[in-house]
């Protein structure tokens, strides 16, 4: 009736695999298999019942394979993260963790960072949901927001997998995957009532780091016959580093200083339920819901350098929450297996309701906080609607098209960002003195089609297309071509090429937006207005910009690869090349009117062309048993040949030259697990152009790179009958502790964040 397709064929970086198009693919052994129509239904459950074995056999075989990463449970529990799910996603190739920008503020709320196009440029989703919950947080100057990202809703002990892709595979996911998509697999109700508890801790050897404490339950099995549910609980808490940690400080409230504030701690709450009702044997309804409550422990982090005050020296030294994100999801999926392909439709919220104390929106005050007592809140919406329909078919060639939609609609509320006034009797033309415009909205509609054809038994090409209409600019085009030839069964070439895009953000965007320099200077650019003067006199402010283009990047890659009998050997070479990436502005537009003294007027802008390219590789080597299933030694490697903006060769991201991952598994009985890991971080380089003048960096203390460095792990496993398992393990086993040398890379150079020493670690999960 329909060509079914064998897995082999498909592209790899195409294989995402809980895709609502290729995730749900009916496979059958041989082009042109047939089902009997009077047989449909049992044939569609065992087409699926295939599908679920072809895909848990598929991801081995896709592990670290050329634009696509997969991390199983068995990996989380192998080498479980101490808090946050980014400490796994980091070893995957590709993958560093970086700040927003390359200026080093909040240094040590480091995001995932894939290929070196920044977190901005990473879109994280949830069983195939977008993520968004950071952008309820300000965007300052420099390009920074004071966040931990969106990798931490999600208890470890939740995941059934993560999926990583990389360059041209992650492109048909639209704004914001110009780096890469992560995309986080929760664990499904099963036929049977099944249910865990768990404990996790880390003890770090250094009295001035925190430690780590985590709590789980998870419950899940049938209501009815066709009607099943999982409910899951966490409770997890990481204590901040002490305020000694990067160096001495005064505790006196008249002469207080506070050092460059080490790691945040984080307490995390989170609920969830989900019920699965399985209205025929190839249609199924699910409904979810979650409540999560994120609040920080306070470090003594600012934006900028200096002394700081007695005020964050307290507030640190106190344990005090001085930011709290509570966030609620709900989403609504269908997913259907019928004679003529497969179809999914997905509604989801996300609501995010972001409160924190008061922080200093301008000058040298921007980012730390102004008072102890009042705290402002922020509220971000996230609606998403989006349809596939997969249809294989034959014409010219045996192809699967999928056609599908998408709409995103952002809505910001942010009364406190809008309030930073203008100077004197200062106006700036278009923008209310007293009142200003505090709730921004865009909205997106998509429209993608994509065929996957088998052009011959051992070539598959891919083209697809995607079409996006956006508020705030014209329609965009991305369109994409990737490509697979298989020389023998092992050994394959793939290639790919696809355009990308990036919309502005909600803070960008707002022209009611303001930040103001005070004291912190205005760019040495500002003499090119056209009435030139000696001095700034009113100061320089930045102001949203609503005629902002979108980002771009034409990602491409060409990668071999070899996979047979648990051997993975793969090189890829990656090149993005990025243009209108959006900053701060460093040329006036114009000057304020009124008033004794002038001000100028910047906005944000979108900046000159940028490059990231390099290298990545895979060596998965099984050293004894079949296919390495004892013991196994698996390596991946990044090496960034080039990562900076084209006109200042400032760098686009602060990431090693170089990574290297690398573990030793040995599965010394049926119920002891073993391992030994390594990774090496090459020098990274620091920015070059101050973020607040625009001028090239002279300083060397600003100028200093951090050296290369290697962390070992050990890790071990055991399972005590069928209910009971435990785990142990050192990270950092030689104590390789790196120091956090300043607040920004104005006084830090690459040195911006903290590496933490030696910790112990041990878990404990019953099962039943």
């Amino acid at each position: 009736m329909y060509p079914c397709f064998k897995l082999r064929y498909l592209p790899l970086a195409l294989m995402s695999l809980s895709s609502p198009v290729l995730g749900q693919m009916v496979i059958g052994d041989e082009v042109g298999e047939e089902d009997s129509a009077t047989d449909n239904a049992q044939a569609a459950t065992e087409k699926s019942l295939q599908l679920e074995h072809v895909l848990v056999t598929a991801a081995e075989e896709l592990k670290q394979a050329p634009g696509v990463s997969i991390i199983t449970a068995e990996d989380i529990r192998k080498r479980p993260p101490a808090n946050d799910l980014s400490d796994i996603i980091r070893k995957m190739p590709g993958v560093n963790l970086t700040g927003n920008s390359s200026s080093g503020q909040y240094g040590n709320n480091r995001q995932i960072d894939i290929r070196g196009m920044g977190p901005e440029n990473t879109l994280i989703l949830i069983d195939g949901k977008p993520v968004r919950s950071r952008n309820s947080v300000r965007m300052g100057r420099s390009g920074e927001r004071n966040t931990r990202g969106d990798t931490n809703w999600v208890p470890a002990e939740l995941v059934e997998r993560i999926e990583v892709l990389r360059g041209p595979a992650a492109a048909r996911y639209g704004s914001g995957a110009m780096g890469g998509v992560v995309n986080i697999i929760t664990k499904k109700p099963t036929g049977d009532t099944h249910g865990t508890l768990s404990y996790y801790t880390n003890q770090p050897e250094s009295e001035y780091e925190g430690y780590s404490r985590r709590y789980n339950f998870s419950l899940s099995g049938p209501i009815a016959e066709n009607l099943g549910y999982r409910l899951h609980g966490n409770i997890n808490k990481t204590d901040a580093d002490d305020l000694a940690l990067n160096g001495a400080y005064i505790a006196d409230s008249a002469t207080a200083t506070t050092p460059p504030a080490g790691r945040e701690g984080v307490r995390n709450r989170d609920l969830g339920g989900l019920l699965r009702w399985d209205l025929t044997p190839n249609q199924t309804l699910e409904v979810e819901g979650s409540y999560s409550r994120q609040g920080n422990i306070y470090a003594g982090d600012r934006a900028v350098s200096g002394d700081g005050t007695a005020l964050l020296t307290t507030l640190a030294d106190g344990g005090a929450e001085t930011n709290i994100m509570y966030r609620q999801a709900f989403s609504v999926t269908h997913k259907g297996h019928w004679n003529w392909g497969t179809s999914s439709l997905i509604y989801s919220y996300e609501n995010t309701r972001n409160r924190r104390l008061n922080e200093g929106l301008a000058g040298g005050g921007e980012g730390s906080i102004s008072t102890d007592t009042t705290m402002s809140t922020s509220e971000f919406d996230n609606y998403s609607l989006q349809g596939e329909v997969n249809i294989p078919f034959k014409f010219w060639v045996n192809q699967v098209a999928t056609l599908g939609f998408e709409y995103t609609k952002e809505v910001l509320d942010d009364p406190y960002s809008v309030t930073q006034t203008i100077s004197g009797t200062q106006q700036i033309p278009g923008v209310d003195t007293n009142s200003r415009e505090r709730e921004n909205t865009n909205e997106n509609f998509a429209l993608i089609a994509e065929s996957v054809m088998n052009v011959t038994d051992r070539w598959t090409l891919t083209p697809g297309l995607r079409m996006d209409h956006h508020t705030m600019f014209a329609t965009s085009w991305s369109p994409s071509v990737n490509t697979t030839y298989n020389f023998t069964d092992a050994f394959s070439i793939k290639g790919g090429i696809a355009r990308s895009i990036k919309a502005p953000n909600l803070y960008q965007s707002n022209s009611s937006y303001l930040y103001y320099t005070m004291g912190n200077g205005c760019p040495d650019q500002y003499r090119s207005i056209i009435n030139p003067v000696t001095g700034a006199g009113g100061g320089c402010y930045v102001q949203g910009n609503d005629a902002l283009d979108e980002e771009k990047s034409w990602n491409m890659e060409l990668g071999v690869a070899y996979v047979k009998d648990g051997w993975n050997l793969g090189l890829t070479y990656f090149r993005n090349e990025y243009e209108d990436k959006i900053q701060s502005g460093f040329v006036p537009v114009g000057e304020t009117t009124g008033g004794t003294t002038t001000g100028r007027i910047l906005k944000w802008e979108n900046a000159s062309k940028a490059i990231v390219a390099g290298w990545e590789g895979t060596m998965n080597i099984p050293l004894m048993g079949v296919n390495g299933d004892i013991l196994s030694w698996n390596t991946n490697f990044t090496y960034m040949l080039e990562n900076h903006n084209k006109r200042t060769h400032e760098v686009l991201s602060v990431i090693p030259e170089f990574t290297i991952n690398s573990i030793l598994d040995w599965q010394a009985t049926k119920d002891l697990n073993l391992n030994l890991s390594m990774t090496t971080y090459g020098y990274q380089e620091p920015r070059s152009f101050s973020s607040a003048s625009g001028s090239a960096v002279t300083d060397e203390a600003a100028l200093k790179q951090r050296g290369g460095y290697t962390l070992w792990s050990v890790n071990g496993n055991y399972d005590l009958g069928k209910n009971w398992s435990f785990g142990a393990g050192i990270s950092n086993l030689f104590d390789k502790e790196l120091k956090r040398e300043g607040t920004n890379a104005g006084s830090a150079g690459a040195g911006s964040y903290n590496e933490p020493g030696r910790s112990y670690y041990a878990s404990a999960k019953f099962s039943f």
